[in-house]
């Protein structure tokens, strides 16, 4: 199975890049996790947030393939606990062949992206800066493999 991790950003600081391979090389190899950094439109004084999220939304459809399943990160989706996330993981690893794990730029996911989910998941209702929202996914990702194989990294 193939996770694609899209997200609209900036180039981040070097300590989120150390954080996110941190995990990532945790990972085993038939969890293969990708990550597709759409650039940031550049920001226009007189173009409207609404019109900023179109052209984030049509980058990252773009990036969507026919029976992926896709997953928004929206801060109005459902509350998963880890072992949520693992009881997912299990689910996609036998159902789909690519999952698409979705964040928006600053202003969030437009309405046609959310669409085209089939979740919505949120971190709790507190604002996090993109940079954390990534590791602590990364991480959400990692802790699932090690609830689904035993592993003590996640006490109960």
């Amino acid at each position: 199975m193939q996770i694609q991790l899209i997200n609209v950003a900036q180039k981040f600081p070097a300590w989120v890049d150390l954080a996110c391979n941190d995990y990532l090389k945790r990972l085993p190899r038939e969890l293969s996790l990708k990550q597709v950094t759409i650039p940031l439109p550049a920001r226009k004084s007189q173009q409207s947030p609404a019109r900023q999220q179109q052209r984030e939304s049509e980058l990252i459809l773009g990036k969507l393939a026919a029976g992926s399943l896709n997953i928004a990160l929206d801060e109005r989706g459902e509350q998963w606990s880890s072992a949520d996330w693992s009881k997912s993981l299990q689910r996609w690893m036998f159902e789909f062949p690519r999952v698409n794990l979705v964040i928006g730029g600053p202003d969030g996911l437009s309405e046609e992206c959310i669409r085209a989910c089939q979740h919505r998941v949120s971190f709790g209702r507190m604002t996090m800066p993109h940079a954390l929202v990534k590791i602590v996914l990364v991480e959400q990702l990692y802790r699932a493999w090690t609830i689904l194989q035993g592993h003590p990294y996640h006490r109960e």
